[in-house]
């Protein structure tokens, strides 16, 4: 029997993921090295259309009372998984994109005669709201969820690191070194967080949890 491959989590991963690894003889060690928490928001002063960014900014905005009243708004948003998640739950989404920037240009070039109300969490990028502010694109914005660094000591020493956002890396960092393992990140903007420290880095082909797995099993099967 050879020996299994150590990985750590930034994130706690599904049991089907868990079993699916397993398959290929790799453990997974894991914690949520970020919490996220809706905050309490007022939904006050409403442009004409939305930006969410995360699937966080949607479950908020869901639990609150007034949130049937936002469908009938055009929306735009940052991933996969939040545009399903909206439009499940009954919301007209525009346009979608894998990424914070590609976003910030549709609406830009596209959709500039809008006005927004974009809806962030507390340690979200500046990418998309410089944009619109560079742009003269009209623009508020209301925080409705707080993401929390959850740092932790990790005794084993793996062989590669999963990281799902900027501020998981920083978390991760707080308490640990990155030495030779790879690091598999879930996008562009994880693994730009991680640009001074390393160049061991493998970037998911879409930023979904699906897709990193993937990349830890080609790598190690």
């Amino acid at each position: 029997m050879e020996k299994s491959v150590q990985i750590v989590s930034t994130k706690i991963v599904s049991l089907l993921h868990k079993q699916e690894l397993m398959k290929y003889g790799i453990e997974v060690i894991e914690a949520d090295f970020i919490k996220t928490e809706n905050k309490p928001f007022e939904l006050k002063d409403l442009n004409e259309s939305l930006i969410f960014t995360s699937q966080n900014a949607v479950h908020s905005v869901l639990s609150h009372p007034k949130a049937e009243e936002l469908k009938k708004k055009n929306v735009y948003c940052v991933g996969l998984k939040t545009k399903t998640l909206l439009t499940d739950n009954g919301f007209n989404v525009i346009a979608y994109t894998g990424y914070a920037s590609d976003l910030a240009e549709i609406i830009t070039l596209i959709y500039s005669s809008e006005s927004y109300t974009f809806f962030s969490g507390n340690l979200r990028r500046d990418t998309l709201p410089e944009a619109l502010k560079e742009n003269g694109i009209k623009f508020n914005e209301i925080q409705v969820y707080d993401t929390t660094l959850q740092p932790q000591k990790i005794k084993a020493n793996p062989e590669a690191i999963l990281f799902f956002s900027p501020s998981g890396v920083k978390s991760y960092l707080k308490d640990n070194k990155i030495q030779k393992q790879i690091c598999f990140c879930i996008g562009e903007t994880t693994a730009e967080a991680l640009a001074k420290i390393t160049k061991n880095i493998i970037i998911a082909d879409q930023p979904t949890m699906e897709d990193v797995i993937e990349d830890v099993i080609n790598e190690y099967k």
